[in-house]
């Protein structure tokens, strides 16, 4: 047995290829190294807990047991959508917590996993975020101070381009070079009143525009798949294939992808 263990996201370096470390209870296994071998995966039933360690029925949120997803921050609805901070209203699920991992500096930025998207991440996040998406681009545009006006900024963004990925193309591989630096130009003439706004809102320090250099990432890849099927542990907890490639938190399998972290908190059995 190579790994057992209840699964966190993969570990990634940034190096050329991108290292991955597969993470599951105590085990640590260095899976760049097991490209075009056999491996199979088991989850044995059982699911704790990423917080409190409880055994859960099911996992919410990626990785945790109800309570602890109701009672959370961290799992409120203001981190998949910065701009509704409730904190200053007095009723943030753990004050401390949102002073922590709010109140810092935070990026706004462009990036290209299936084509353009922006997203945010704190600052001391880049550049795992991106290579968690998979994306083979990616630019810093906007520093801000805190997660709630990276927020904003988020949103204004997203009235010209789309802040999802398509998850299929990127495992294709179907994914054209953009010329990064041109799109941020294009897009800070065409929202400037929007940031003006902001600008005037919240001080014209606390919104900043970079100019940093675009990063390129690859990625431990054999061969792309051609058709993209997906595994399921729910539905069948025991699946196998060659590794073919790792991106963002999938395992490519010449039988089927599968996206580790959506599987967080699941006890694995990782064998050759």
């Amino acid at each position: 047995m190579l790994a057992s263990g209840c699964l966190t996201k993969m570990s990634i370096e940034p190096a050329t290829p991108a290292r991955y470390t597969l993470r599951a209870g105590e085990a640590r296994l260095p899976l760049n190294d097991y490209l075009g071998k056999p491996l199979s995966l088991r989850w044995t039933g059982a699911i704790a807990c990423t917080h409190c360690g409880r055994p859960s029925k099911k996992s919410f949120g990626q990785g945790y047991c109800y309570p602890c997803f109701k009672r959370l921050a961290q799992c409120d609805s203001c981190i998949m959508k910065p701009e509704l901070c409730h904190f200053h209203e007095g009723t943030c699920r753990e004050p401390e917590w949102g002073e922590r991992f709010c109140f810092q500096p935070h990026i706004v930025y462009l990036a290209n996993a299936s084509g353009l998207k922006v997203g945010i991440t704190r600052a001391n996040q880049m550049p795992t975020r991106w290579l968690d998406q998979g994306a083979v681009q990616a630019l810093p545009i906007i520093a801000v101070d805190s997660r709630q006006q990276s927020g904003f900024v988020e949103v204004l963004f997203k009235n010209e381009v789309s802040d999802r990925t398509n998850w299929r193309a990127m495992l294709k591989n179907d994914t054209a070079e953009i010329d990064l630096a041109a799109e941020r130009d294009r897009l800070l003439t065409t929202l400037a009143p929007g940031l003006e706004e902001l600008h005037e809102r919240f001080g014209q320090d606390a919104i900043r525009v970079l100019d940093e250099p675009a990063q390129r990432f690859t990625y431990p890849v054999l061969e792309y798949p051609t058709k993209v099927v997906s595994h399921n542990l729910d539905k069948t907890p025991a699946i196998e294939g060659v590794l073919m490639g790792i991106k963002g938190q999938y395992l490519m399998l010449d039988s089927g992808v599968i996206n580790l972290r959506k599987y967080t908190g699941y006890e694995i059995e990782l064998m050759v």
